[in-house]
């Protein structure tokens, strides 16, 4: 009788092994689907960025404003005749021991 529980029991465990551990398992099926959403988040973010480079690129297109806008913060260009005004913040004092 014991030699049949345990010839049962090696029969249970290879019928299971398969929907476990196998080629199509429940354990690479839900390795699968945690890929699955981390490739959605990605693309939802690479969806985002891409909207704002198509937003940008339509931008630089259509006017002038965004173009001066750039060369004005990017490269430091200024109108003819218009004047630049520097303004520099004075330096931080440093943070150490007070002199006596």
């Amino acid at each position: 009788m014991r030699t049949l529980a345990y010839a049962l029991a090696a029969f249970i465990f290879l019928l299971q092994y398969p929907l476990w551990f196998g080629k199509g398992g429940w354990l690479r099926v839900w390795d699968l689907e945690r890929q699955v959403q981390d490739q959605k988040h990605a693309n939802a973010a690479l969806t985002r960025r891409n909207g704002a480079l198509d937003a940008e690129v339509r931008d630089l297109k259509q006017g002038f404003d965004a173009i001066e806008e750039r060369a004005r913060y990017e490269l430091g260009l200024i109108k003819q005749d218009e004047i630049f005004f520097q303004i520099v913040a004075p330096p931080s004092k440093p943070t150490g021991t007070p002199k006596p």
